[in-house]
């Protein structure tokens, strides 16, 4: 079975905590991508931020996202997976987490980050079409 390093986006861009979310919206649209890690001054992750979040947290409660900072909504420890765990321990971390996206750690270290695509190009469809499930389903 594959594992994190095997499936993951190793190219992985970081926001820094005290980047705005004006400035990490327009990292997140030159790179095409929907989230982006959270990383503090010492490089360690420190939450993940997403264009939802900015959207849901920022834009609908009418705050300015040049005055709030990446570091803002970085919530608790982020849901991250290890780069040696295989594809069962990272379906049932996004499973359990309702995740899409899980930040890929080789010790204290940001090396990748796995998403739903990766996890489905590389594994067959019914454990994927499980994890689908999981993460949709609504508390």
């Amino acid at each position: 079975m594959p594992t994190a390093r095997d499936i993951m986006t190793s190219d992985v861009s970081c926001v820094r905590e005290q980047d705005d979310l004006g400035t990490a919206a327009r990292r997140m649209a030159e790179l095409g991508v929907g989230s982006l890690p959270i990383c503090g001054d010492d490089n360690r992750l420190k939450g993940m931020l997403t264009d939802r979040d900015i959207v849901v947290k920022v834009l609908a409660e009418g705050r300015d996202p040049a005055s709030v900072t990446a570091g803002e909504l970085a919530q608790g420890e982020a849901v991250t997976i290890g780069a040696d765990d295989d594809a069962a321990e990272i379906l049932r971390t996004m499973g359990k987490h309702q995740v899409r996206r899980l930040p890929v750690i080789d010790g204290r270290e940001l090396v990748g980050i796995v998403a739903v695509a990766d996890v489905a190009r590389s594994l067959p469809e019914r454990p994927v079409g499980d994890l689908i499930e999981d993460i949709s389903e609504h508390s």
